[in-house]
């Protein structure tokens, strides 16, 4: 096996590394401020017109649509290229994405008939529209079969009813892919379908938005009698919970992906600190413990590295379920840079509590990323029950 990446991968690294140092870290002071500032509001961290700039940077360098397939207009670089670049972004706090936002992407790939790939899909590849998807409830996260949202056929149209909570990106998105109750037996065994629902359909309504820690402000969405057409069906009747599972599997991986790049950046932090704070006569660095900090902060983030790249690889040779790899490297990932930004934190005493460092804000942000997605335990179960269940198989 061969662990040298190629050529190609290696530009496009430095491709993005050299971005995120003239293009976002600059910016990080400004994201700081903003964040403390707007208190519970949602106001963005990035204004409109630096966003906007961004953007238009990221088409001159070809880093739009990075696993966008050919026919769609991306340049469909695979998985391993997408950890790479994951990584790199990961080592700012600035938020900021080489859109389109993969996880929806991916979903849309695998569901959407030709019509929807012209309604959606393309606008959606393109920066036109932007997404979001209505999953989790007030009494359903991490428990997918206790969804209570439901989709009534009506003569020729399905009306839904529910609420949905934590949706990330509700503000901005120009349609929900909305998973809902098709069959109250089935459930997630062949009762659970998508549905596309346009911004603006009479009956869905934002209804509020949820301040969290951290820089993550997600929304509380209602839909009240909401009537869509057949053609609104994302894939089969029944059949949405393998794509969701899925398009989770990719958000999962990524968020372990950008843990590494955090964690290298905190890393690099407690490495300089160390080396110029003296106490008592002696630099940070000569102490057993700052070094053993250290030591262990390097050895998980290779470790993760490798099971990010691991999995990566898997799913560019076609391999489709990588349900069990994807809850792996998000526990792992998520908890080895909660260690790490608690290590940083603590070698950098009282600075790394101020927001004059961005040590803090990572913490937070680290912090949510351990419940965003899945929380660990539920992770642990999911791995543990399929370890168990395939060996009383054996």
């Amino acid at each position: 096996m061969d662990f040298t990446l190629p050529d190609e991968l290696v530009m496009l690294q430095q491709l993005v590394r050299n971005f995120v140092k003239k293009e976002l870290l600059p910016l990080e002071e400004m994201v700081m401020k903003n964040e403390a500032s707007r208190g519970l509001s949602d106001a963005p961290l990035i204004p409109a017109d630096i966003e906007e700039n961004l953007l238009m940077k990221t088409k001159e360098l070809g880093l739009w649509g990075l696993d966008v397939p050919e026919e769609f207009g991306g340049t469909n670089l695979g998985f391993l290229a997408k950890a790479v670049v994951m990584e790199e972004l990961g080592k700012t706090i600035v938020p900021f994405t080489f859109p389109p936002d993969a996880p929806n992407l991916h979903f849309l790939i695998s569901s959407c008939n030709s019509d929807q790939k012209e309604r959606y899909l393309l606008p959606y590849v393109s920066g036109k529209y932007q997404s979001a998807i209505a999953i989790s409830e007030p009494n359903a996260g991490s428990d997918i079969g206790g969804m209570q949202t439901r989709a009534v056929k009506k003569g020729d149209k399905w009306v839904i009813n529910g609420t949905k909570t934590w949706i990330s990106n509700a503000n901005n998105a120009n349609f929900f892919i909305t998973m809902a109750v098709t069959d109250p037996e089935k459930r997630q065994y062949g009762g659970i379908t998508a549905f596309i629902v346009d911004k603006g359909t009479p009956g869905l309504k934002i209804a509020r938005g949820i301040p969290t820690i951290g820089s993550h402000h997600p929304y509380e969405v209602y839909y009240d009698n909401v009537e869509v057409d057949e053609s609104q069906v994302l894939g089969e009747i029944g059949n949405g919970f393998i794509p969701m599972q899925n398009r989770l599997g990719v958000r999962r991986i990524e968020i372990a992906q950008r843990s590494v790049g955090m964690s290298e950046r905190l890393l690099e932090m407690m490495s300089d600190y160390s080396n110029q704070r003296k106490t008592f006569g002696k630099y940070l660095a000569e102490r057993q413990a700052i070094q053993w900090w250290v030591a262990n902060s390097a050895i998980d983030i290779h470790a993760t590295r490798l099971m990010s790249y691991h999995a990566a690889w898997k799913m560019d040779n076609g391999v489709k379920d990588i349900r069990q790899e994807a809850a792996m490297l998000k526990v792992f990932g998520t908890e080895m840079s909660m260690r790490i930004a608690d290590r940083a934190m603590q070698l950098h005493g009282a600075m790394g509590l101020s927001k004059e460092l961005p040590i803090e804000f990572m913490y937070r942000n680290i912090r949510a990323l351990r419940i965003i997605e899945g929380a660990s335990e539920i992770h642990r179960w999911t791995i543990a029950r399929d370890i168990l269940k395939n060996k009383n198989k054996k």
